[in-house]
């Protein structure tokens, strides 16, 4: 079946959409074109150097010489030689007054300057011993002095204070405010002290050797250590500065890039076109894939920037627990592996992220044949932890031959993305209400009894509710045999006929000895019954079943018809006379192995409890021909049966039949009652609602 042109359009949409944020998202050429850590084996090729590389010290040497430059570096002073004249100027121009012998205080002052006067912050340095250095600026010259000498103002002030002690020179001193005249001389020279710190860091940054082109750079297997990472991020940084200039080069990896993600969505797209075509009719099923891929790759992303191995954080097994429970077991490995691929480009260790992520999504497929409950996902989520912890180790043991790089913070990551399998089903509901699917959960929760509406079925039609549940036995038996959906089976079959609800008593099986069609004309009748379709769907709609169970309800009887009251109104008006739509069910026709099942499993079970005796020729031939009647019909016409479904169908009922109503020993006092119930069999009421 062709797409119309609105699909091609939408998903061609779909699919531009999807790698252009791949290609907004992929590693850039301007990032590392190698992947490697430091501290742990080289996993690439001999690499040589394709031209010189200067070689620099690792960090950590550039660290502790640095260091230790900054700790024995001695800082730069200036002396301003102008103050302490300015200072002594000021002084009364006198040689005594008032006691005070201003010859003397100018040589003391004179003095003090010439040791120097420093700041408070450089004096404390002086006095706690983590300043006995300094150099000074002086006429172009610098020269290494001892700071032992050096006095703060206050300093300064309290030698003078301790000369000039009596009374009458301490008031002329307070007059002439000594203090104001006592400023630091020797100041600090930020400018010099930065220009001349850096000249003696220069030694530690500067490259120690060359690697001269051709020489050998590593080699797979060899160490990274951190000689090796410092030379390796010279290489990179010169390979970027080369290829920003190469417009050709960067137009090749941009093409790249688009056929890297072209394919793999491609790959997606040729999957269900080939192998599951009737999910690629169904624009919901395209665009759950898409966005559970590009959702895994957004996070893969975010995840690898902000952790180191932060993609192992990512539950990518999450992806194959979806795609199990909502396609199937073949869909689920094909998708999962697209996710690896997409964010292999952000991984570290390629090789080791594919293996031990594909290790771990094949046993989550393997370990979850069907989400039924919730122990399932605790279970995959402790067998996906022990796949990654063992795959881990077997790769590591495999690369370096060592468990000396073993790290312990990667199988932390192991357990928190196991924990997150183990809430797979909130994301389950999500999937559900975005993309209106239906899992196996939510299907054995339906099928649970004491759901309010089949509460309401077996109070108010009890007849109809054993006949749905013996339907339901039925047809699960045959799709457990044809590996069809055994689950969907079993619950499209306990609600195909809640429409019954809206007039228990014009049934057969809630009847108990009138019957109201009697006072009804065929055509009333057969209102009246087919009516149950749509009552049913009424009632689902209300109970917001799902649409799988809908289909379930709409078409187990198909397009055909209320035959026994078609057939009573052709005899009594004559066929030609007779509108056939008014004894028509609304349809369609069953479309899927599982509506095609309860079809048959309706007709079957209804029919086989008028049988007389149930012995094997008897329902080999009642099966046969309900069967055989609805495939004359055309009632399976849309539906993917083979015969040899239909073979392993008659034969699975058959057998089932046989087991329900299996053949005993008639004692004498059953007799008479086997009697009136062959009798009752064949009355006209029970055949009149035989459909």
């Amino acid at each position: 079946m062709k797409l119309p042109v609105q699909k091609i359009i939408a998903r061609s949409i779909y699919f531009i959409i999807s790698v252009v944020t791949v290609l907004l998202l992929l590693p850039g050429k301007t990032q590392q074109q190698f992947t490697y850590v430091e501290n742990r084996p080289w996993n690439h090729s001999l690499l040589t150097a394709p031209f010189d590389i200067p070689v620099f010290r690792d960090s950590v040497t550039v660290r502790i010489l640095t260091d230790s430059i900054r700790e024995n570096f001695i800082p730069i002073y200036r002396k301003d030689s102008e103050i302490g004249s300015a200072s002594i100027r000021k002084l009364p121009n006198v040689e005594e007054r008032d006691g005070l012998d201003f010859s003397r205080l100018r040589a003391v002052i004179d003095r003090l300057y010439a040791n120097g006067i420093v700041d408070n912050a450089t004096s404390s340095q002086i006095t706690q011993g983590e300043l006995p250095q300094i150099r000074i600026i002086s006429d172009n010259e610098v020269r290494t002095v001892s700071t032992h000498l050096m006095r703060s103002q206050r300093d300064a002030y309290i030698i003078i204070d301790s000369l000039f002690s009596s009374p009458v020179q301490r008031e002329e001193l307070r007059k002439i405010d000594i203090s104001s005249l006592l400023l630091p001389n020797i100041l600090p020279d930020a400018a010099e002290n930065e220009k001349f710190l850096q000249e003696a860091l220069q030694p530690a940054t500067v490259a120690i050797g060359v690697i001269q082109k051709g020489e050998r750079i590593i080699d797979r297997g060899d160490i990274v250590n951190p000689q090796l990472y410092q030379v390796l991020q010279t290489y990179e940084e010169m390979m970027q500065a080369r290829e920003l200039t190469d417009t050709t080069e960067e137009f090749y990896i941009d093409l790249g890039a688009v056929l890297f993600a072209a394919l793999l969505f491609g790959s997606v797209y040729g999957y269900f076109f080939l192998y599951r075509r009737e999910w690629w009719q169904d624009d919901r099923r395209i665009l759950c894939v898409l966005a559970l891929l590009l959702g895994s790759y957004i996070l893969a992303v975010i995840f690898s920037q902000m952790f180191r191995g932060g993609l192992f954080l990512i539950p990518f097994t999450i992806i194959s627990v979806l795609v199990m429970v909502f396609y199937d077991a073949r869909t689920s490995l094909f998708m999962f592996m697209v996710s690896i691929l997409l964010a292999v480009n952000l991984s570290n260790f390629p090789l080791e992220f594919i293996f031990v992520e594909f290790m771990a999504g094949i046993t989550a497929i393997f370990s979850m044949k069907e989400l039924s409950k919730r122990s399932d996902l605790l279970r995959t989520a402790f067998y996906v932890l022990i796949a990654y912890a063992v795959s881990y180790v077997a790769i590591e043991l495999m690369t370096t031959g060592t468990f000396n790089v073993f790290s312990w913070r990667l199988m932390g990551f192991f357990l928190i993305n196991a924990v997150l399998i183990s809430f797979a089903y909130i994301m389950i509901f999500i999937v559900e209400k975005v993309f209106g699917f239906t899992s196996m959960v939510t299907l054995v929760e339906l099928s649970d009894i004491n759901n309010p509406i089949l509460q309401e079925l077996s109070e108010e039609c009890p007849g109809t509710f054993q006949h749905s549940m013996a339907v339901s036995n039925l047809a699960a038996d045959a799709a457990r045999k044809l590996g069809a959906n055994v689950q969907l089976v079993r619950t499209g079959a306990l609600y195909h006929d809640i429409g019954k609800l809206a007039n228990p008593a014009f049934f057969t099986e809630n009847q108990h000895g009138v019957n109201p069609h009697d006072a009804l004309t065929p055509e009333q009748s057969a209102k009246i019954i087919i009516d149950h379709i749509n009552e049913g769907l009424k009632r689902a709609d209300k109970a917001k079943l799902p649409e799988v169970i809908k289909d379930m309800i709409s078409q187990h009887h198909g397009a055909g018809k209320a035959k026994y009251f078609y057939i009573t109104e052709c005899k009594k008006m004559g066929e030609e006379n007779v509108d056939a739509s008014k004894y028509t069910y609304p349809g369609p026709n069953p479309k899927t192995l599982e509506a095609s099942l309860i079809m048959m499993a309706d007709a079957v079970e209804a029919a086989s409890r008028s049988l007389s005796e149930h012995t094997p020729e008897e329902t080999t031939q009642l099966v046969n021909r309900l069967i055989d009647s609805q495939i004359a019909d055309g009632l399976h016409a849309d539906s993917p049966l083979s015969f040899r479904d239909v073979s392993l169908i008659k034969q699975t009922f058959i057998n089932r039949l046989l087991t329900m109503y299996h053949s005993r020993i008639a004692y004498p006092t059953e007799i008479k009652r086997a009697a009136v119930m062959e009798e009752r069999a064949i009355s006209p009421s029970d055949k009149k609602d035989s459909n």
